[in-house]
């Protein structure tokens, strides 16, 4: 059942508004993953941003594409909780008031051991919009447990004044979306932190603004 409904919210819903509304241009799409295990980490302005990144894998992979999301915000009530984990399928997270010696990264180390993609937001929260925030080191930590799975940085432009935070409805906006080179974890954080920025930064200044933007 909740299959189906997923599929049918993407297909009715989500792709006509991604693909029509927004205008979207993808950039270097070949170097988005096309099976899992594989990390996707992107820049955070809107709560359009998993569905655009959802939407542009391939729709056979939708029900294993899980996105790391807030666990207070986004399981506050049962109706938004079922959509949450039902049709989105996020992997929810505590961001404050976790047990003792619990693993916030338990969830996403458990969906890569099924060979799912995740989707993390480093920035840790929506930020302002087109602005690339400091990253958190949680990725560098799950991509030192999984050196073999690709962590593929992604840099969205336009998303945030689409939907900006406290907006309930999107309006028409030109959208950009620019896919990075494919990094591995390592030994060391800071430097894996370091290769993330640079390449995060990287993307985001093959930016061609429009003359709208």
């Amino acid at each position: 059942m909740s299959r189906a409904a997923q599929a049918l919210f993407f297909w009715l819903v989500v792709r006509p508004l991604v693909l029509v509304v927004l205008g979207l241009n993808v950039r270097h799409r070949e170097r988005l993953p096309t099976g899992g295990p594989a990390i996707i980490v992107a820049n955070h302005n809107s709560h359009l941003d998993t569905l655009v990144l959802m939407t542009l894998l391939p729709a056979r992979l939708l029900p294993k594409i899980r996105p790391v999301a807030a666990a207070d915000y986004f399981l506050r009530n049962r109706l938004v909780a079922w959509f949450a984990l039902h049709i989105m399928g996020i992997i929810p997270v505590e961001r404050r008031g976790a047990a003792p010696g619990a693993d916030p990264l338990a969830g996403a180390a458990a969906a890569l051991d099924r060979g799912d993609i995740v989707i993390l937001f480093p920035e840790g929260t929506r930020g302002e919009p087109e602005q690339l925030g400091a990253l958190k080191s949680g990725v560098a930590h799950l991509a030192k447990r999984y050196p073999a799975v690709p962590v593929i940085p992604v840099f969205m432009h336009g998303l945030g004044k689409s939907l900006p935070r406290g907006a309930f409805l999107p309006v028409p906006f030109f959208c950009d979306v620019f896919v990075g080179e494919a990094l591995h974890g390592q030994d060391d954080h800071k430097a894996f932190m370091e290769r993330l920025g640079a390449g995060m930064r990287e993307i985001a200044g093959e930016e061609h603004l429009a003359e709208w933007a």
